[in-house]
Parts: structure tokens; C-alpha cells; sequence
């Protein structure tokens, strides 16, 4: 009894004292939404999110207006499309003939360079005092050919991004392709650019100890063979199971680093995505936090199957107390 009436004055202070706000636990709605109805469900479930459909008529122009990550993906397969999109045809022949050029060059010189290989081993079976040599020359300009090939698809779609017309407001899908195509332009077309030299020192930092480590790999791994090599007798003074050792640990740091490089590149690329979106979010100073006491009231009603006309079913945990099924708690508010 006793306990009972310093629950009762409790209360009467605490409404007497703050405002009270009693809420529902479960709420009617969780339980009579017809989610068959529910055309934003229906929509989640059938949206794509890539449309050969929509990339198709915005190229042809059917479509005003075409997502740039729909443009972008498609246009790595269907090179000049973006220069399409855009209306600038002229570009495409500069596009196409500086591809086809380079590429063809490259294959001629590629060609060129396996048949003086082809020809040395020949030369070199029969004669080992052969004076062929192998034309390195080609092997290079056949290296720059299909490098420039490279060059010329990555500023095709480069080229096309930067022109994609977003009606001058910033586009959180353009961010993130600026930075998929070159690291840290995301962050300078967020006006973030104090972020660049964090992420490019992240990835030439992960690229440096790739190499570092892969050099003492390889130094250990030919280290092992030669130590374990029945053929030529071995001098050094590392052992072998020093050097297979040093060998598996140097892989693994080596697989490190490069993981620790991937992870810094898709970092910079997911920073523009989320700082995009978030340009335009806004906090001002007036920030409150609002604690007070408050009556939970679960609406068991929804909770619990009632039968028609029947009585409510009824918990023994919910007591028998003067708060019944209801319980004290803190309501706490955000102002922001």
C-alpha cells in the first residue's frame, strides 16, 4: 500500500511539473497498411538500375533527359554515345579515328615484334652465336599505341561527363563519376578540394608499400628456390626456411597494401557520393535537447488478437498495479 502511493505522488508531480507525452507503442497504421497496394514498394522492387530501355531513347534523343549514371555505363560499352547524348557529333570522328589509329598501330607493332622473337628462337636453336637480336623498338611503340588507346577511351568518357548538362545544380551522380574516372576531382567539384592530398597520399602511400613489398617477396621467393634447388649447390646464408619465411610474410604485407590501395580508392569515390548529397544539409545553431518524464502506453489492441465482442486478452506481465499495462520512461527530443 505503502508503495503504491509514492507511485501515485510520482505521478501527480510529474504531470504537475512537466509536460507529459504519452505515446503508443505500436502504432495503428504498422497494422492495417495494405502493402499490396503500396506502389512505392511495388516501385523498389521492379526499378533498375540500369536500362538498356532508358539508355537507348535518351541517346536517340526520345527521352529530354537521361540519369548520368544510365549514360555513363552504357557509354563505356557504346564508346561516343555520351558525345550523342550531348549533341556534339563532331567529336566522334576524332574519337573513332584516334582509336582506330592507335589500336591499329599497336597490333602492327605487336605483330612486328613476335616475329623477331619467333625468328631469334629459331636462329638461336640452330645457332646460339646468332646475331639476331629481338626489335625491343617494336615491343615499346606497340606498349605506347595501346597506352595512347587507353588515354583516348578514358577522356571520351571524361569528355562526355564534364559536358553532361545537370542545369547548373551540383549532381551527386557527377561527383561520384569525376572521382571514379580521377581520383579527388569528386572532391574539387564538391569544393572539398582540401581532401585530395589525403587521399592521394593514402593510395600513393598503399601503391609505395606494394612495391616495397612485393620487391622483398619475389627477393625471397627466389631466395627459397635457389635453396631448395637440387640442380646448383647453395652458398647463401639465409636458410631456407628463413627464406620461406620472409617469403609468406612479405606476400601477405604485400596483399595488405594492395587491399589498403583499393580500399582508399573506393573511399575517395563513396566521400564525393555522400558529401554531394549532403551539400545542401544545413545545421543551424539552435540545437536542443529535450529530456522529460512520459507514460508509455503500449496500444495492445493491435498487438494482440481480440476476438469480436470478446474481452481484451490480458498479460499477466502487465500487472496489476495502478499503472496496469502503462510504465514510466523518458521522452527525448532532437531540435536541430
Amino acid at each position: 500500500m505503502k508503495n503504491r502511493l509514492l507511485r501515485i505522488l510520482f505521478i501527480l508531480a510529474c504531470i504537475g511539473c512537466f509536460p507529459v507525452a504519452v505515446h503508443a507503442q505500436f502504432r495503428e497504421e504498422a497494422f492495417n497498411q495494405s502493402y499490396a497496394t503500396d506502389t512505392t514498394s511495388a516501385a523498389d522492387s521492379v526499378d533498375k538500375m540500369w536500362s538498356f530501355r532508358e539508355f537507348f531513347r535518351g541517346v536517340s534523343h526520345k527521352d529530354s533527359v537521361m540519369r548520368i549514371g544510365t549514360l555513363f555505363g552504357g557509354s563505356t560499352v557504346f564508346l561516343g554515345s555520351e558525345q550523342i547524348y550531348n549533341r556534339q557529333y563532331w567529336k566522334l570522328p576524332i574519337v573513332y579515328g584516334g582509336l582506330g589509329t592507335t589500336v591499329g598501330m599497336g597490333i602492327h607493332y605487336q605483330r612486328k615484334y613476335n616475329l623477331s622473337q619467333d625468328a631469334y628462337d629459331a636462329a638461336y636453336a640452330a645457332d646460339p652465336n646468332t646475331s639476331l637480336t629481338v626489335d625491343d623498338n617494336a615491343k615499346k611503340m606497340a606498349t605506347i599505341m595501346f597506352a595512347s588507346a587507353g588515354v583516348i577511351y578514358w577522356g571520351t568518357l571524361m569528355d562526355g561527363i564534364i559536358n553532361y548538362d545537370t542545369g547548373g545544380v551540383k549532381s551527386p551522380g557527377k561527383a561520384t563519376i569525376y572521382s571514379i574516372l580521377l581520383p579527388g576531382l569528386g572532391q574539387v567539384y564538391n569544393g572539398e578540394a582540401w581532401k585530395v592530398p589525403i587521399y592521394w597520399g593514402m593510395m600513393i602511400g598503399g601503391y609505395h608499400f606494394y612495391q616495397l613489398n612485393r620487391n622483398n617477396y619475389l627477393r625471397y621467393k627466389r631466395i627459397h628456390n635457389e635453396a631448395t634447388s637440387t640442380e646448383v649447390e647453395y652458398t647463401g646464408q639465409i636458410t631456407a626456411e628463413r627464406a620461406l619465411y620472409y617469403r609468406n610474410l612479405f606476400r601477405r604485407y604485400r596483399d595488405y597494401s594492395m587491399l589498403f590501395l583499393v580500399a582508399s580508392y573506393l573511399l575517395q569515390v563513396i566521400d564525393a557520393n555522400v558529401f554531394s548529397y549532403m551539400r545542401d544539409f544545413e545545421v543551424n545553431d539552435d540545437l536542443a535537447l529535450q529530456v522529460t518524464p512520459t507514460v508509455i502506453s503500449p496500444y495492445n489492441e493491435y498487438a494482440s488478437a481480440v476476438p469480436p465482442g470478446g474481452a481484451a486478452f490480458r498479460s499477466p506481465a502487465m500487472g496489476n498495479g495502478v499503472l496496469g499495462s502503462n510504465a514510466i520512461g523518458l521522452k527525448i527530443g532532437f531540435t536541430f
